[in-house]
């Protein structure tokens, strides 16, 4: 009986570590697939930076000229930039789509399309009241939360619906009178059927996860400068998920009556909002002002710590990638380029970085520093919103910079390597791989032994790849036979446990798995 017991003890931890090897390689292929879009976004944000310093009236800077040849120029290059970052939730359906298919398949990115389509449709406010008017009208808040249906966190999950609607049933078969769906073909309508299903649920989930982070405003509002603190800290923790704008909306807009954005750019200095019965009273732009330390140069100390913990061979892509992140913040506050870099792969990291903005904001406010925004707390709207009644102590932003980056660069450049993090440029899969010279550059004969070693199309259960490996799971760990596999010229194998097979190619990867997915 205890023998028994035992073996079934041994049995269940298997099975454990085997779920969350699976679970880690998912979220590993998310974080990913995160970053094919974010990678554009460096360059959206010195786009607008530059569009908003050659047309501040499109900001509603009292006095600024709002037409003439800079206005227009201006006012082109912040439609180019927003073009892409107004759009990132629909982006973030498509690469997640794209990114979790078993083999990066487009129909899985085109079913991640149709369910964000889906949802968005079906959560629309203007749906909504018709569908449940006591949804959608038995409150302001619940209007506002439909009416952010259209956020990064939908993306992500259309994202993950689409994949996994098409993992599941790209093979399908089905009788003869509807072949014509059968197979990919019917992703997509499996995929519009589920995000149906979905929407249900969210009709009813969405609002209270919305009124709960507004009732979460209410009562962070109440702790002064502290509240400060907590609420730049979910700010930047909820933004992974998109749930920020629920805050955003109660802090900075006229959610709860606070509007500290609205107020500061009215030409206003001091507030009130009922809370529970009382007026409560706050500084015009306290709500904005912290994160000007931390974006503009906090984001700048962290992203040269990565480069700093980056490999050798990859320090130089790292910094190109880093760098860039930083100026798109410094210039105008647009920080998702360095914070979906690391927040999925490294998310310890993320959470201290999320504590350090917090800790700095209720610094920066507690000290009588006040600025505001129109965009994001950037250089370019720092200097245009000092010009504003509310502003205040705006010089303090050069202590308080020099501070927040030797602080942020401390913290980061302690916990990458203390917790052996994998930020940008530390990934196991690229050190020592990314000047592999091949013994083989005839791709088709390198698929063709490759796959024999591996057993045969019939041994794959899944083929992937990476920046440098092909990456197997097989059914028979014994069918495999590394010395056919090395003799294709390939620059080694790895095998993480028995059924993980992944053979070390190098920047040509991409090359052999494609002539590897024609065979299979």
């Amino acid at each position: 009986m205890s023998v028994n017991l035992y073996l079934l003890g041994r049995e269940y931890d298997k099975m454990l570590k085997k779920r969350r090897v699976i679970m880690l390689r998912q979220l590993q292929k998310l974080g990913k697939a995160m970053q094919l879009p974010v990678a554009v976004l460096p360059i959206c944000g010195i786009l607008m930076g530059l569009g908003y310093a050659l047309a501040p009236g499109v900001m509603g800077v009292p006095d600024a000229p709002t037409s003439g040849i800079a206005y227009l120029i201006g006012f082109f290059l912040i439609k180019a930039g927003g073009a892409i970052i107004d759009n990132m939730p629909i982006l973030f359906a498509v690469s997640v789509g794209v990114g979790l298919s078993q083999d990066g398949d487009g129909v899985g990115g085109m079913a991640g399309l149709v369910s964000w389509l889906m949802m968005t449709g079906l959560l629309n406010p203007a749906v909504v009241v018709n569908i449940a008017p006591s949804m959608c009208v038995a409150g302001s808040v619940n209007e506002v939360a439909f009416s952010k249906i259209a956020n990064p966190f939908i993306g992500i999950l259309a994202g993950v619906i689409g994949a996994i609607c098409y993992n599941k049933f790209k093979n399908t078969k089905l009788p003869d009178f509807l072949s014509f769906f059968s197979g990919k073909r019917c992703v997509a309508i499996i995929t519009g059927m589920v995000s149906i299903l979905v929407s249900a649920v969210m009709l009813f989930a969405w609002p209270v996860v919305f009124s709960a982070l507004v009732s979460l405003g209410n009562g962070i509002l109440k702790l002064d400068v502290v509240g400060v603190g907590i609420y730049t800290f979910l700010n930047r923790l909820l933004i992974s998920f998109g749930l920020h704008h629920a805050l955003n909306n109660v802090f900075w807009f006229d959610t709860i009556g606070i509007g500290d954005l609205t107020a500061y750019w009215a030409g206003l200095t001091e507030g009130g909002v009922m809370a529970n019965g009382n007026t409560v009273n706050w500084s015009v732009g306290m709500y904005m002002s912290g994160f000007f330390p931390c974006m503009m140069f906090g984001v700048l100390g962290g992203a040269l710590a990565i480069v700093k913990n980056a490999k050798p061979n990859k320090r130089k892509v790292t910094m190109g990638i880093m760098l860039s992140a930083a100026l798109s913040a410094f210039m105008c506050g647009v920080t998702e380029p360095f914070e979906f870099a690391f927040m999925f792969l490294a998310f310890p990291l993320y959470i201290a970085y999320a504590l350090l903005c917090g800790i700095f904001a209720s610094i920066t406010v507690a000290l009588g520093f006040r600025a505001g925004f129109c965009f994001s707390a950037g250089a370019t709207d720092l200097v245009f919103s000092s010009f504003l009644p509310a502003a205040n102590k705006t010089w303090l932003i050069i202590p308080l910079g020099i501070a927040a980056f030797v602080v942020f660069f401390l913290v980061f450049n302690f916990a990458i390597p203390k917790w052996d993090l994998k930020t940008p440029g530390r990934e196991d899969d690229q050190e020592g791989e990314t000047k592999i010279e091949l013994a083989n550059n005839d791709f088709t004969a390198m698929a063709q032994i490759i796959l024999e070693g591996l057993g045969g199309k019939e041994n794959l259960a899944s083929l992937d790849y990476c920046i440098t490996r092909v990456r197997t799971e097989v059914k028979d760990p014994l069918l495999v036979n590394e010395g056919k596999i090395k003799s294709s010229g390939a620059a080694g194998i790895f095998r993480p446990n028995k059924t993980i097979v992944q053979v070390i190619i190098g920047p040509k990867v991409q090359f052999v798995y494609d002539e590897i997915k024609k065979m299979v």
